[in-house]
């Protein structure tokens, strides 16, 4: 995996350390709202999470970068991507997403961050096309994906929670760097 450097973010790999922070993050009800249940996760959770996402590396040559603030070192959450599974509809394809503690929202990390991880995916992967899998009210998400130029191209249900999710897209020849 290669970092991916920003003005104020570095996009790198998983250090053992990540851990507790990371778990601080997924253990934060404003965190967790919007994703699955929206039940907080522990740190064995976490744990586990981070050992997947290690694993997607390894087999689809993408995943989820620890997003990581230059200034201080702080570990502030992930952004990238994954293959979503969990909405059979949508596939083939490649989803960019992200997780921030809520101490870093509004502060235009989760834009930063989204915008290389779409430029990492279009240019150095190859990819054609890449969506966006967000909750309806999720209008923070909603924000990240319009500055991504991404378009909503269809509104369905979450298969397990059934839940309203709208699905947007961004194809190679949509996007700007």
């Amino acid at each position: 995996m290669a970092d991916i450097r920003t003005p104020r973010l570095l996009l790198r790999d998983w250090h053992e350390d990540d851990l507790a922070p990371m778990a601080d993050i997924n253990a934060d009800p404003q965190v967790m709202r919007w994703i699955d249940d929206g039940s907080v996760r522990d740190l064995d959770h976490t744990a586990e999470d981070i050992e997947r996402w290690e694993e997607e590396w390894d087999e689809e040559g993408f995943g989820l970068f620890a997003v990581e603030l230059l200034a201080s070192g702080e570990l502030i959450g992930f952004t990238g991507l994954s293959v979503p599974e969990f909405l059979p509809e949508v596939m083939p394809a490649v989803a960019i997403s992200w997780r921030l503690g809520s101490q870093f929202w509004g502060q235009g990390y989760a834009s930063e961050a989204a915008q290389a991880t779409l430029e990492f995916a279009l240019q150095d992967r190859g990819l054609d096309r890449v969506v966006s899998i967000s909750r309806v009210g999720d209008n923070a998400s909603e924000n990240v994906i319009r500055k991504l130029g991404m378009v909503l191209e269809r509104e369905t249900a979450h298969p397990v929670y059934g839940y309203p999710l709208h699905v947007h897209a961004i194809d190679l020849t949509e996007f700007q760097a």
